[in-house]
């Protein structure tokens, strides 16, 4: 069982001192803290199952339980909250009816879920075998010019997405839109940390004074109730069609993880939680797995409770506890999924609008972060190819299988930089002009 250390009186954080994951404040503050975790989860956690159809209640089940599962298997040193990851988004709507829109019936569920499941077995994978070996081939097989691409490019490949949901109600999407915004750069902090979901909060009100929300399943929803179960399609040849579009989520799902787990380790000033970076990502793994076992998004840890950690200096695993049990809690309750799903269409557009493009943001911003030089042809192309493949929506069929957007240009990516370096070194061991190969990016920078 979880033990913490009580923190000074309990009651107050010391000018420059920090809560550590194996310390607690007094349970009244450690609720308080929790609180604030689920307010900042809550936004990003339910927008995935409402843009892809699955089932809210379900999504947040597994969401607590992902995060109970993480706490344990990192030993309990390792503070964070697995929220529905945005890296499937697109892949799962590659299985439904078109156009953006989110998937309609529960076969359609079951296909996208045989891919949550084995994207999460992969990570898992990957995840014991960093345990054993370390975190230095991830870094060599994406340094950060492919990281970034990789993570931006899922972001730009959204984008007409959000204007199918902005452009039925123009009005509320920009009311929404721009309350993201405002929020975001008005306040400092927690509030400025949660401008996404202030912005749909906003939007949704706004819409509901306006009229433009239909209540009627909220209505016949009940108060108390077990969520909606699903099972992968394991005999599906649809599913197992569409299986590697999948495939780059995993990447995606490592560089949050490995970076998540280097600023938990920044800002506890305690370098020996990248230690558990395999854990980490094991455990990820096993809550997607466990997730798309039974109709759950698959998770990832989640930046917007990095900042309620960076802005009450509390990092204290024991606030993700009370977290996990809200959500379970919630996911009881059919009314609240009823609630969620009643949001309009509009109102989607706007903070998707705002989401999609933050997604490309992060990984502009790993370039910042590491310094990838720009000037070199090989850095260009990797970036340049990717991103016109992700934002044209390139497909590829090959017999039974289909290749997204998503995947080609992962592989573009890929293929493109250690094709580029590789035929670099090679021209600089025959006759080539001279100088020295400079490497591309800097290995071992933080991804987030």
């Amino acid at each position: 069982m979880p033990t913490w250390k009580l923190h000074g009186d309990g009651r107050h954080v010391e000018r420059g001192a920090v809560v550590k994951p194996d310390e607690r404040l007094s349970w009244p503050g450690t609720i308080a803290i929790g609180a604030q975790h689920v307010v900042a989860m809550f936004g990003a956690t339910f927008l995935v199952p409402l843009l892809t159809g699955f089932p809210v209640s379900t999504t947040l089940l597994f969401s607590g339980v992902g995060t109970f599962l993480f706490l344990l298997l990192t030993r309990n040193r390792l503070p964070s909250y697995l929220g529905s990851s945005f890296a499937f988004i697109a892949p799962i709507l590659a299985l439904g009816p078109g156009d953006g829109a989110p998937l309609e019936t529960a076969e359609q569920i079951s296909q996208a879920l045989l891919g949550v499941f084995v994207a999460g077995l992969l990570l898992a994978g990957v995840g014991f075998l960093v345990q054993a070996t370390g975190t230095r081939w991830i870094e060599k097989l994406m340094p950060p010019v492919v990281s970034g691409a990789i993570v931006a490019l899922i972001g730009l490949n959204l984008a007409p997405v959000a204007w199918q949901n902005f452009s039925q109600d123009a009005l509320l999407g920009t009311i929404t839109l721009a309350a993201c915004i405002l929020f975001a750069v008005l306040f400092r902090g927690f509030l400025g940390r949660i401008s996404i979901f202030l912005g749909v909060v906003v939007g949704y009100l706004v819409a509901i004074i306006l009229g433009r929300v239909d209540f009627s399943g909220v209505a016949d929803a009940a108060w108390i109730g077990l969520p909606e179960f699903h099972l992968p399609a394991f005999g599906d040849a649809v599913a197992w069609s569409m299986l590697p579009m999948f495939l780059p989520v995993v990447l995606v799902l490592i560089a949050e993880n490995v970076g998540h787990v280097r600023g938990v380790a920044t800002m506890t000033g305690d370098p020996g939680i990248n230690r558990h970076t395999g854990r980490a990502l094991a455990a990820d793994g096993l809550a997607t797995t466990l997730a798309g076992a039974f109709g759950g998004s698959g998770t990832t840890t989640y930046g917007e409770n990095i900042g309620v950690m960076a802005a009450t200096r509390v990092y204290s695993t024991a606030a993700y506890w009370v977290a996990g049990a809200v959500a379970v809690l919630l996911a009881f309750s059919p009314k609240v999924g009823a609630v969620i799903f009643a949001m309009p269409a509009g109102v989607l557009g706007g903070v998707t609008t705002a989401l999609y493009g933050l997604i490309g943001v992060i990984g502009i911003k790993i370039w910042v972060d590491n310094q990838v030089d720009f000037s070199r042809p090989v850095n260009q192309y990797t970036v340049a190819v990717a991103f016109v493949i992700a934002i044209a929506g390139f497909t590829m069929n090959l017999g039974t299988l289909s290749f997204g957007a998503i995947v080609l240009g992962t592989l573009a990516a890929l293929v493109i930089y250690h094709g580029g370096n590789a035929i670099a070194r090679w021209r600089k061991t025959g006759a080539d002009d001279g100088g020295p190969i400079v490497p591309i990016g800097q290995l071992g920078g933080d991804p987030q």
